[in-house]
């Protein structure tokens, strides 16, 4: 009887040690830390920096420590320009870039870009977005896109006073992509010059200014080496930015966490559209500090710059049909764009958020009490 215990609990010992040395199994398996590794090029101070390590930290810590995540600032990982490549190759599992770094790899979201007047950071996060959820571009389809956003109208930041359309004549600048068309139908000269270099060539009076929202002034230091901004709205025209992750680093993590990712990007798309019109702020009056002034444009000025810039989007148009568009599908995205600026700005103003950029119903003046 002795005999027959010992046996059965020497058959349990090494049942129990085959066990043990089995792979674990699925269920483990989704209990093991998952380490994501989340990319953006923005130096490390800025305030896009800083809410995408705000994205990252929350990550963790909503998942229970079940995630760990590595940020990488400044391009330290991944430049501008790489971004896209490296997330869909899993370089990065997460990043944040714009979609002029790869001009021509999104043609259908680079009309975002296009002089229609957006007038604020705000309007053009939420209208960016809302075109994204309509019509789903397929240019996106090898990366899972959590967030989209356009920050706000870019402005003439320049060494030199501009009042007018002819001041602009030999006035040479910073500006890539469709922004670039924009300014050469303004009667400038576009200089594709790396972002991180402008500061040097303006300083150096190898350019004479820089094409770019008010919060480049802190972010990038331009109020340092230029004295002016020509505050142009009226043809507001934005960069489209993006944070996507890798599709098979979303598809590998358990479904709770796929919920939780969903959730917090619909949480940080209103985060980064809030970000993306304070900084505005923050640049313009880092800017003043510096000495530098700002010309808002009259009303009959801006009607001759909305002028200027039409050929511009004629010829988007004729480009995307040459892309295998049809001429009404392509004008009927930018018919969308400008309804929903029209929609997002009456919002602004019943939400009374409040913008250095835009109509006088934006402004922080139109919501102090009298």
């Amino acid at each position: 009887m002795k005999k027959k215990g010992l046996a059965i609990v020497i058959g349990i010992m090494c049942l129990m040690f085959i066990f043990s040395t089995l792979p674990i199994d699925k269920a483990s398996a989704a209990e093991k830390v998952i380490n994501l590794k989340i990319a953006n090029f923005f130096p490390g101070p800025s305030k896009q920096s800083k809410i995408t390590q705000e994205f990252s930290e929350e990550l963790e810590r909503r998942s229970g420590g079940r995630i760990k995540v590595q940020f990488f600032t400044g391009g330290s990982l991944l430049t501008g320009p790489a971004m896209y490549k490296g997330i869909e190759t899993g370089i990065a599992d997460i990043g944040y870039t714009h979609v002029y770094y790869t001009p021509g790899r999104m043609p259908v979201c680079e009309l975002i870009g296009l002089p229609i007047g957006t007038p604020t950071g705000w309007v053009g996060a939420h209208m960016a977005y809302d075109f994204y959820q309509k019509f789903k571009p397929k240019e996106f389809d090898s990366v899972k896109v959590l967030a989209i956003h356009a920050n706000a109208p870019s402005m003439i930041i320049t060494k030199k006073p501009v009042e007018k359309l002819e001041d602009l004549k030999g006035v040479t600048i910073r500006v890539v992509g469709i922004p670039g068309d924009i300014f050469k139908a303004l009667g400038g000269t576009p200089a594709p010059t790396p972002m991180m270099e402008v500061y040097d060539a303006i300083a150096k009076g190898v350019i004479d200014g820089v094409w770019g929202p008010y919060e480049t002034l802190k972010t990038f230091r331009f109020a340092e080496v230029t004295k002016y901004v020509i505050v142009s709205w009226q043809i507001g025209s934005s960069f489209t930015f993006y944070l996507a992750m890798n599709k098979s680093s979303y598809d590998k993590l358990p479904r709770d966490l796929q919920s939780l990712v969903d959730v917090m990007s619909g949480e940080y798309q209103e985060r980064f559209a809030l970000m993306w019109n304070e900084i505005e702020f923050d640049g313009k009056a880092f800017s003043i500090e510096k000495g530098v002034k700002y010309f808002e444009l009259s009303e009959s000025e801006g009607a001759r710059w909305q002028k200027a810039v039409e050929p511009v989007i004629t010829d988007y148009i004729k480009l995307m049909v040459g892309k295998g568009f049809s001429e009404s599908e392509v004008k009927g995205w930018i018919d969308f764009m400008r309804d929903r600026i029209k929609y997002w700005t009456a919002k602004q103003m019943e939400y009374k958020i409040p913008s250095p950029t835009g109509p006088a119903g934006v402004r922080p003046e139109a919501y102090v009490v009298k």
